[in-house]
């Protein structure tokens, strides 16, 4: 039975950021072989099929992404993108804008490379790392104030409030 994935829904971008996670048995990556890539395309509703290729491609593009949103550089996401582009064409139902992959292995990855590009532009400062000092997973806060701090409140909010509280019990003066 595989490990569950603890944050799911979040956009395809940062969900491929949440295919490693940290749980009670250390740090955990569902990519690490093809029938991991098939869950997370699962998951994601992707309809493609899943082979080495494409886990390679995925895997380049979780690291691009996240070093992009760490701030230390896009050029690796810049290289995911340029496998594809996005096509629009006037047809006789209007408009449509489709996306153009040359290479069916990186359809996956060029699309959270492409999801990623569309949340920085609508808001940057809303693509956010958990706070909690011992989770790696990422959340776009779509709070009313852009102020949510933890992935999940119900784990890693609760978890910093506990440890807030004991420390304050036995260490009252400080």
């Amino acid at each position: 039975m595989p490990v569950p994935r603890p944050h799911l829904g979040e956009p395809i971008a940062l969900d491929l950021l949440n295919t490693r996670w940290i749980d009670a048995g250390g740090p955990q990556d569902l990519l690490t072989d093809v029938a991991g890539l098939r869950r997370w395309l699962a998951e994601n509703d992707l309809a493609v099929e899943a082979d080495a290729p494409m886990l390679r491609a995925v895997v380049a593009a979780r690291e691009a992404i996240l070093r992009t949103v760490r701030g230390e550089s896009a050029d690796d996401l810049n290289r995911v993108l340029e496998h594809g582009r996005i096509r629009r064409t006037l047809t006789p139902a209007g408009p449509t804008a489709e996306p153009d992959v040359r290479h069916a292995e990186w359809f996956p990855a060029w699309l959270a490379a492409d999801n990623l590009l569309n949340l920085l532009a609508a808001a940057p400062d809303r693509v956010k790392q958990c706070a909690h000092p011992n989770c790696v997973l990422w959340f776009h806060d779509t709070s009313k104030n852009g102020t949510r701090r933890w992935h999940s409140m119900a784990t890693c909010g609760n978890r910093a409030k506990a440890t807030r509280h004991y420390a304050k019990k036995t260490h009252p003066d400080e």
